[in-house]
């Protein structure tokens, strides 16, 4: 393709023109110096046009992985490091991140899985009939008239949809009178709902929370929803609902906290929560939603529960009564805890019994966003924290003795050798530069990022709760902000639930279908709270399970 060819620094008179021309003439003139300062330069141009390319089709995906041919087109491109201490540390890396081994025998020779063009209709779905007749002019025989008999039919199977419907359900109490004297009458008790004296049954108030805060769909919307379905109902009787509601699930909102300072491993991060706020100059103030997960970690898998506070502002302490800010919260916890390097945990980490653990997919994300500024030398970390993360998937299934054996043996050497690649490098970086950020994160927090590597409870990132706040952020865009401060309360009530619900993989409408009417009796009490959690309910309701779990029966 015709083109302008770059000009070496050692040509005197710039030549111009379609890059084939002018290889010729410097080739017709002996300097071969120059065409393989020109041919390099085209290489290094190739590499960064083909990195662009594959960024271009990638554009929109949220996933921060590099593919192992990106990374090798990029690691192509890299100049040799004139260095040697340098260029030896780049070397070994190299050699331990793996990219450059081709893949194992019996991988290449797997045949490619293609997915089936349909896959089997679940069992698990209510079958219903829709017996379908023949039409009347076939009915008779063609030959005698006489009119035909069924022997059977042909079944075929067809997913569809029930529409919903809203009813009214009346509770017939039944009432019970001795005939033969006049002792007292006995009745059946009261239905299930979730206010007493209210009108509202506990599916319709718990589908309510999850449309709200797990499908993201505002009360709004849902007051529209019902009036297609022949209810007209009021904007504040669904608000109403929803503050009742999260405010009888409070107490298992606090066995969940009690469950996560208990933890093996304690994971924490926080999402902004926007909250109306009339003494503001715009009228919103930035409040947080803090996200903790608590792992018990055993041989035979590992149970988590989710918890969300919500705070006020994004401090560090909570600034209202009864709020419950981060340093609150680390400061009834002693074990393994899981966070990012945030300045905010700094005091809170110093105190002893407190032990904090990194998460190296937030180092990894510095390097990746060097990758995105341009520097292709963040291609080599991000090779070796691909290792890394493999090497950790393929540890998964193992217990937690072999988990931590395996780490020393496979995941430490390409650790090590990042360590001294990032303080080879540092020297020559400016540190304000995106790679200079990345380097000095790393050697900055490495005894907290590699602490995975002598335990096998502890996990290599902390992404378990950065998903807990995947359906917080998708919820937000639509409601946009909490009314209140109280209003951010009742969220973070749901989203825990909701959150616990997720990670045990249970239907979250069945299971608050069933505890909200529980909780309406008052006749529990606090020590009943834990075995309404979300992961010990499922136990006793096998029908509920959904995803893998239920897959997997």
């Amino acid at each position: 393709m015709p083109g302008t060819a770059p000009t070496s620094e050692t040509t005197k008179k710039p030549r111009r023109g379609p890059v084939l021309e002018v290889l010729k003439a410097l080739l017709a003139e002996g300097r071969t110096e120059e065409v393989v300062a020109l041919v390099a330069r085209l290489v290094s141009r190739n590499s960064e046009l083909e990195r662009l390319l594959q960024d271009a089709k990638t554009k929109g995906k949220k996933s921060e992985g590099v593919s192992t041919t990106q990374l090798k087109l990029l690691l192509g491109g890299l100049p040799a490091n004139s260095d040697g201490d340098v260029a030896e540390v780049d070397a070994r890396l190299r050699r331990s991140s793996g990219i450059d081994e081709e893949p194992p025998q019996k991988e290449q020779a797997r045949p490619k899985r293609t997915r089936p063009a349909r896959r089997p209709i679940p069992t698990n779905l209510r079958r219903v009939e829709n017996v379908i007749p023949v039409p009347a002019q076939q009915r008779p025989c063609p030959r005698c008239g006489e009119v035909r008999k069924c022997v059977g039919h042909e079944v075929t199977e067809v997913i569809d949809l029930i529409p919903a419907e809203v009813i009214v359900r009346q509770d017939k109490r039944e009432k019970l009178a001795c005939h033969l004297c006049e002792a007292e009458v006995v009745r059946a008790p009261l239905g299930e709902k979730v206010v007493s004296g209210g009108r509202m049954g506990a599916r319709l108030v718990a589908q309510l929370l999850v449309e709200k805060y797990y499908d993201g769909l505002p009360l709004s919307r849902q007051v529209e929803r019902f009036e297609r379905l022949g209810l007209e109902v009021a904007l504040s009787t669904l608000a109403d609902q929803v503050a009742w509601a999260t405010e009888a699930l409070r107490p298992v909102w606090r066995a969940a906290m009690s469950k996560v300072l208990g933890a093996t491993v304690m994971h924490l991060d926080a999402t902004s929560l926007p909250v109306l706020d009339s003494k503001n100059a715009k009228g919103i103030r930035l409040g947080a939603i803090w996200g903790y997960v608590g792992a018990d970690v055993k041989d035979c898998g590992t149970q988590h529960t989710a918890l969300c506070l919500y705070n006020s502002t994004g401090k560090r302490e909570g600034q209202r009564e009864g709020e419950i800010g981060p340093a609150q919260m680390l400061a009834m916890r002693v074990g393994l805890t899981v966070a990012d390097a945030a300045g905010l945990f700094d005091a809170s980490f110093k105190r002893a019994g407190l032990l904090e653990c990194g998460c190296n997919t937030h180092a990894r994300r510095y390097f990746r966003k060097a990758l995105d500024g341009g520097d292709k030398r963040a291609a080599l970390p991000l090779a070796a924290f691909k290792r890394l993360f493999a090497i950790e998937r393929r540890l998964q299934a193992c217990t937690i003795d072999e988990r931590r054996r395996g780490r020393q043996e496979r995941s430490k050497p390409v650790y090590d050798d990042l360590i001294a690649w990032a303080i080879a490098h540092q020297p020559n970086e400016p540190p304000s530069s995106p790679l200079g950020r990345a380097i000095r994160y790393l050697l900055n927090h490495q005894q907290a990022l590699r602490r995975y590597l002598e335990d096998g409870v502890i996990p290599i990132d902390n992404t378990v709760v950065e998903r807990l706040h995947i359906r917080t952020a998708l919820t937000r865009k639509n409601f946009l902000f909490a009314g209140s401060d109280a209003g951010g309360e009742r969220a973070a009530i749901a989203y825990t639930l909701l959150g616990c619900c997720k990670l045990a993989e249970v239907d979250p409408v069945a299971y608050l279908a069933d505890v909200l009417p529980r909780l309406a009796t008052k006749k529990l009490c606090l020590r009943d709270m834990p075995a309404l959690l979300p992961a010990e309910w499922k136990r006793s309701h096998p029908e509920a399970v959904r995803g893998k779990a239920a897959a997997a029966r």
